[in-house]
C-alpha cells in the first residue's frame, strides 16, 4: 500500500526538512503521469515558493507535460482558469495556506477546478512510490508563463454579484491582506466595485511581516485599532493563499467563520426560495437555525472543503462551506473562494446596511475549542476509547465523534493535516460550552499518557 502523502489540503511540510525540491521532483512526476496534457501551476506569496515550483514544473515536464504558469495568484484564482480553460487537464498550486512561513505545500486541482478526489491522490500517492520512469528527451515537455489570470478571475467575481448596488452604497473597508495571495487582486476587486480600500500588509512578503497568515482575531488586532478609527463600514482579512476570508463589523467586532457562514447561507436560501445548505459537523448550530428559519435544508458532511465541495454537486445544493472563513459559491465554482466570499458580503451589506445590527440578530451560541498533541498511531484506539465511553449517547460519527446533546454538541476528531486532537463544545451559554470541553480534555489526556506508559 502506497504510502499517504495528501492531508485534507494537500501535500505539506517543512522546507527543506519534508518539504524538499526532491519531494517536489518526484511528486511533480507522478502528478505528470496522472494528469498528462497540460496543467496549470501557481503558489502564493512564501519565500519558498519559487523552489516548490520550480521542482514540481521539472517532474511536469520530465513527463511530457506542457506547464502553465500562472505566477503568483490566489488558490482560487488558479481553480477557475482551470475550470475555464478545456485544454488543461489540471493544475497544482504550490501553498501551505494559513501555516507558518516556513512551510510550503502542493495541492492538486481537478479538470473542473475542485480540489482532487482522494482517490484519485491514491493514484498519485502509487505513483510517487513506484518513480515512475522519465519521458525521452524529445518528448519533454515545455514551460510558458500565462499573464492575467488574475484579472479574469477578478472579472468573474464582479460578474456574479450585483456590483451596481455595491457601487452605489459608497462603501468603505479596511482590507488586509496578510502580505500573502491576495495582494494584488483584493484591492482590484474593491477597486472595480468603487469600494474605497484602506490596505494592509498588500505586499507579496512571504515570511508574513505584517502578523501569521491564518486570520485569528488576535493576528487581526492593527485591522481591528483601524476600523475603528477610519469609521469603515466593514473590515476584510484573507489568509496566506486567499481561499477563506473573515470579516471586522463596523464597531470593529470579530466575526467568527460560522457567524458569516450563517449570514451568507440566509442571504443564499433567502433569494432562492429554499435549498440546500452544505457545511461540516463542525459547524455551528446558528447556521442550521438560519437556514431553516428561512425555508432551507442543511446537510452535513465531514470536515474538509473538498468534501463539503463534492457533497454540494451531488445534492444540487446552493451554498456551502466551512466554519473558518472558506465559503463555496456554485455559481462561480465549486471551492472555497475568498474574492467572491468578499464581494458577496459588501453586496450583502450594501443591501442590508449595517453588519454589526446583522450579527446581533443571529441566534447565541458558544463554542469551546481546544487541541492536544496526538500521534498519528493513537488516533484509531483513542477514537475507539472515545466510542465506547459513549456508546449510550446519542452520536454522530460523520467525522471523528459528534455528541448530542439537548442544547449543543461536542466533536471530538484528529486533524487530517497535523498530529493533533480537536475538541470542539458548543452550548448555549460559555460556562456549559468550557466545562464540556473540558471534560473531554481530561478524558484524552488519560489516555494518550496511559497510552505512553
Amino acid at each position: 500500500m502506497a504510502k499517504r502523502l495528501f492531508g485534507t489540503n494537500g501535500v505539506r511540510g517543512v522546507v527543506n526538512d519534508d518539504m524538499t525540491s526532491e519531494l517536489g521532483l518526484r511528486l511533480g512526476k507522478a502528478i505528470g503521469e496522472f494528469f498528462g496534457g497540460t496543467v496549470a501551476i501557481a503558489s502564493d506569496t512564501r519565500v519558498s515558493g519559487d523552489m516548490i515550483k520550480s521542482a514540481v514544473s521539472a517532474g511536469l515536464m520530465a513527463m511530457g507535460c506542457r506547464v502553465l504558469d500562472l505566477g503568483v495568484i490566489p488558490t482560487p484564482a488558479i481553480q477557475y482558469f482551470v475550470k475555464t480553460h478545456n485544454h488543461v487537464s489540471g493544475g497544482v498550486m504550490i501553498t501551505a495556506s494559513h501555516n507558518p512561513p516556513e512551510f510550503n505545500g502542493i495541492k492538486c486541482i481537478a479538470p473542473d477546478g475542485t480540489e482532487l478526489h482522494r482517490s484519485d491522490e491514491e493514484q498519485i500517492e502509487k505513483k510517487y512510490e513506484e518513480d515512475v520512469p522519465c519521458k525521452p528527451w524529445s518528448e519533454v515537455g515545455t514551460r510558458d508563463e500565462v499573464l492575467g489570470a488574475a484579472d479574469s478571475y477578478v472579472d468573474a467575481v464582479v460578474s456574479l454579484v450585483d456590483s451596481e448596488t455595491i457601487r452605489a452604497a459608497n462603501l468603505v473597508a479596511v482590507l488586509d491582506c496578510a502580505n500573502g495571495a491576495a495582494y494584488y487582486t483584493a484591492p482590484l476587486l474593491l477597486s472595480k466595485l468603487n469600494v474605497r480600500a484602506i490596505t494592509l500588509n498588500a505586499n507579496p512578503q512571504g515570511e508574513f511581516p505584517g502578523h501569521p497568515s491564518e486570520p485569528t482575531e488576535d493576528n487581526l488586532a492593527i485591522l481591528i485599532e483601524t476600523i475603528k478609527h477610519t469609521k469603515a463600514d466593514i473590515g476584510i482579512a484573507h489568509d496566506g493563499d486567499a481561499d477563506r476570508t473573515v470579516f471586522i463589523t463596523e464597531k470593529g467586532e470579530f466575526i467568527s467563520g460560522d457567524k458569516s457562514l450563517a449570514l451568507m447561507a440566509e442571504m443564499a436560501v433567502s433569494k432562492k426560495g429554499g435549498g440546500k445548505i452544505v457545511t461540516p459537523v463542525s459547524s455551528s448550530s446558528m447556521v442550521e437555525d438560519v437556514v431553516v428559519k428561512a425555508g432551507g435544508e442543511v446537510i452535513y458532511t465531514a470536515v474538509g472543503s473538498p468534501v463539503v465541495a463534492r457533497k454540494m454537486i451531488d445534492t444540487d445544493a446552493i451554498f456551502g462551506g466551512e466554519e473558518n472563513g472558506g465559503l463555496i459559491f456554485p455559481d462561480m465554482q465549486y471551492c472555497r473562494d475568498g474574492a467572491m466570499t468578499a464581494a458577496k458580503m459588501l453586496e450583502y451589506i450594501a443591501d442590508k446596511g449595517s453588519l454589526q445590527e446583522r450579527i446581533d440578530a443571529l441566534p447565541v451560541y458558544f463554542t469551546d475549542k481546544r487541541k492536544l498533541e496526538c500521534p498519528a498511531e493513537m488516533r484509531e484506539s483513542l477514537m475507539e476509547h472515545l466510542k465506547k465511553l459513549n456508546a449510550a449517547r446519542t452520536t454522530d460519527s460523520t467525522d471523528g465523534l459528534k455528541i448530542i446533546y439537548p442544547d449543543g454538541w461536542v466533536l471530538l476528531r484528529p486533524s487530517g493535516t497535523e498530529q493533533i486532537f480537536r475538541i470542539y463544545s458548543e452550548a448555549k451559554d460559555t460556562e456549559t460550552a468550557e466545562k464540556r470541553g473540558a471534560y473531554y480534555e481530561g478524558i484524552v489526556k488519560d489516555f494518550l499518557n496511559s497510552y505512553k506508559i
